[in-house]
């Protein structure tokens, strides 16, 4: 047997790869001192796993934004747009303008398109291909990171996006080709690739196809013999593993299990019942590496279980042909649960039951031995530890509560149900908030700066008092308000200032979270996020927002929303409990938000916003399982927002997803207002509403907010007018792409003061037009 891992954290154990990320783009250091500290991260991953025991050692897994991102600049598709700064500028800064655009030097690029890696709340740049498009080798970071591992003595495998994944990722800018159509001019460079990779040594290779365990095409799968035949007659020496995640082979198992490979990583998390038919199919020439730990979520592996399935494969195949690793890469993952050292945080009892990637390693090591014919003291005693924590979370009185359990049970359909319907609503709802045409808002979050982040971090050492900590961030939110009242915004928020992020901060007021000092995964780019934990049954003891929102509320004649993230998102941006359902978790949350709501409710507030941006994350990767999700994902947010009057105008805001599939869905959330990601998309994504005929208000956002570049007036009007062609004006608000927390002041202040503008001069043409 051997143990591999498909890839690690990248953004260090202490998220150096972050602060020097941001110090570089600041200016702060040089080049040199960010490869530097990208250097060690890497360096530091390979001797963690070698120590622990890995016999191959994931390599090109780092990353200094993005793994897509990197494979683009590798295979030399880099937009028109960008060639300027390529002749110009270092690699990396190229590299870090595509991710982020570019406004400096008399430069003024737009960044590329970013959307979500499949389910995860990990985003992806998203590569952008031309008819006839061609590639070569750009950048030879994936040949220098196998030459660095080697000299450091690693028993290092490349890890490559799979061609027809990387082409399945991508988007055609223009129409009349198929981008599968371009696997032939893009096999060249996977061909020179591994031929550099073979020279210097490499003996195992892994390709990333995930999109093995989505539907495909008769086209694809063809695509797919062909690839991986060519490849194999070109080095029949190296050894190819595919990897597949995040879901079963399901009807692409024949065609997977037919391909001129070695070594094929199934995902049994995911999809344990796989197991069986993919050892009835495997042919004697190919290993199977089984993803027995979880690689998305922080539970401890139960060892019994995975000890189970290994038996089970080695019956069948034998140990030579099986392989131990992680479900996916532990890039999901985070770092290290030594770390987590306050107690009033996270708890003993809850701690033991966890474990971070640091942890999965030496999980995998402990089966691998464990799996062996004799194994030692030391495993067994870890075998036994094993069994005990396992035991005790089941017993433990902490995860259950039955006033809980029976609220869920006696929840009807009407829970789920407005007072009336949309058209009514919004006469209603027009008569109380005297809105404008084209009005403005924000998403609701104001810049973080250091002095606010500095003051949660001495509140919550004691180095302020309760009644400090208050009085500044009421300063902080009174300056918000007015200077929002000042450029004319008509629907104010309050910027969140007492948030530290827009689900830990929900979490920490529930009942059935925990919480981490440190356990941050990567979101995108330096932006990482500290998920909270759902050990046991949510309720909420008290109100979460309501204070912050009527002191908000006071301070001004406009409207403030109350602000609050839906139960979908709160979901799928935690590490969930996995011993109930999604879908019973989910209906807890969204009664726990709905009694929020119906608190603002009572206090004043008149619009209140229910983030849901993870909604489309959260589809299953196989279409014909999306209705059963869809169905209790929209009901959930329903319960959230169905228990106010027609006057109160729920608002949503959704981002970086494609909306064609579930646009019928995102209807049925009957939502008054949706806010949607469109800047990068040039207002794309709103055709899917337009061929819908979607009846509510939208508010297709008119600047990216994850770039810092800022965009002009004349731009925003342009955006609006693209969104007015496909939407009536009368169902058009005018807002930000997400909202503005990692942003700078200076920026913001710039951004919003040209979308005000915006909007007005849409107002005006509209007035003319209309005379």
């Amino acid at each position: 047997m051997q143990t591999h891992l498909l890839g690690y954290p990248r953004i260090g154990s202490n998220r150096e790869l972050k602060k020097a990320c941001e110090n570089y783009w600041s200016g702060k250091i040089p080049l040199d001192e960010l490869l530097e500290v990208g250097k060690t991260i890497t360096h530091q991953n390979w001797k963690l796993q070698q120590e622990a025991g890995i016999d191959l050692i994931p390599c090109n897994d780092f990353s200094y934004y993005d793994q897509v991102l990197d494979m683009t600049l590798t295979v030399g598709a880099i937009p028109e747009r960008y060639q300027e700064i390529a002749l110009k500028k270092y690699e990396l800064d190229l590299y870090f303008a595509m991710a982020r655009g570019l406004q400096k030097d008399g430069l003024d690029i737009t960044a590329m398109k970013m959307t979500k890696w499949f389910d995860t709340n990990y985003h992806y740049i998203v590569p952008e291909f031309q008819k006839n498009q061609e590639f070569k080798l750009f950048s030879n970071k994936i040949i220098q990171e196998f030459i660095s591992a080697k000299q450091a003595g690693i028993n290092a495998k490349p890890v490559i996006i799979g061609l027809l994944t990387y082409l399945l990722l991508a988007k055609e800018k223009e129409e009349g080709f198929d981008k599968l159509d371009l696997a032939q001019n893009l096999l060249p460079v996977y061909i020179q690739i591994l031929k550099e990779l073979e020279n210097h040594g490499a003996k195992y290779i892994q390709f990333d196809e995930p999109f093995l365990a989505l539907d495909l095409n008769e086209k694809a799968k063809e695509t797919y013999q062909f690839i991986y035949a060519e490849i194999r007659k070109q080095f029949p020496n190296l050894k190819f593993i595919i990897a597949t995640y995040f879901d079963g082979l399901k009807d692409n198992l024949a065609l997977a299990t037919s391909l001129s490979i070695d070594v094929l990583h199934i995902d049994l998390v995911r999809s344990p019942e796989q197991l069986d038919e993919v050892l009835n199919i495997i042919p004697n020439t190919l290993s199977l590496s089984l993803g027995i730990v979880d690689g998305r979520n922080i539970w401890k592996n139960n060892f019994q279980n995975s000890l189970n399935i290994i038996k089970t494969a080695i019956q069948k195949i034998g140990s030579e042909r099986v392989f131990i690793a992680p479900s996916c890469s532990l890039l999901h993952s985070p770092f290290d649960l030594n770390s987590e050292k306050n107690e009033d945080i996270l708890s003993p009892e809850i701690k033991q039951w966890l474990a971070f990637a640091k942890q999965k390693v030496y999980e995998i090591v402990n089966l691998k031995k464990l799996a062996s014919e004799n194994p030692d003291y030391n495993v067994l005693q870890a075998l036994a530890e094993n069994k005990k924590a396992i035991e005790n979370r089941k017993t433990s009185t902490l995860i259950h509560n039955q006033d809980v359990k029976n609220r869920v049970d006696v929840t009807t359909k009407e829970d789920a149900q407005r007072n009336s319907p949309f058209n009514v609503r919004k006469e209603t709802q027009q008569e109380v908030l005297q809105l404008p045409l084209f009005p403005t808002t924000t998403i609701g979050s104001f810049p973080q700066t250091k002095e606010v982040r500095t003051w949660r971090a001495k509140f919550k050492k004691g180095k302020l008092n309760a009644e400090q900590y208050d009085t500044l961030l009421k300063q902080e939110t009174e300056r918000t308000i007015r200077w929002q009242e000042e450029i004319g915004i008509d629907v104010l928020v309050h910027g969140e200032f007492e948030r530290n992020d827009m689900v830990e901060y929900f979490g920490e007021q529930l009942a059935g979270f925990a919480f981490t000092q440190n356990g941050w995964v990567q979101s995108y780019g330096s932006r990482c996020v500290k998920p909270p934990v759902i050990f046991g049954d949510v309720h909420r003891p008290n109100p979460m927002t309501v204070y912050w929102s009527e002191y908000a509320q006071s301070l001004t004649q406009k409207w403030v929303k109350g602000m609050l993230t839906g139960p979908v998102t709160i979901l799928q941006w935690s590490f969930v409990r996995d011993d109930q359902p999604r879908s019973l978790t989910c209906k807890q949350i969204a009664l726990a938000i709905r009694d929020e709501v119906n608190d603002l409710e009572k206090a004043g507030i008149r619009i209140i916003q229910i983030d849901e941006p993870a909604i489309r994350e959260g589809l299953p990767l196989r279409k014909s399982d999306w209705q059963n999700y869809l169905k209790w994902a929209v009901e959930a947010f329903r319960i959230s927002a169905s228990g106010v009057e027609d006057a109160t105008q729920i608002h949503t805001h959704m981002c970086y997803s494609e909306f064609n599939d579930i646009i019928q869905n995102i209807a049925d959330m009957d939502a008054d207002v949706i806010t949607i990601e469109c800047s990068r998309s040039q207002m794309e994504l709103l055709n899917a509403f337009a061929d819908f005929q979607y009846p509510n208000e939208i508010g297709p956002g008119v600047y990216d907010i994850h770039s810092p570049r800022v965009p002009s007036k004349e731009e925003m009007v342009e955006l609006l007018k693209k969104a007015q062609a496909v939407i009536p004006a009368q169902q058009l608000w005018v807002n930000p792409d997400c909202g503005l927390k990692t942003r700078h002041w200076d920026e913001t202040e710039k951004a919003l003061i040209a979308m005000v503008e915006a909007s007005r001069e849409m107002s005006k043409e509209f007035a003319l037009e209309t005379l």
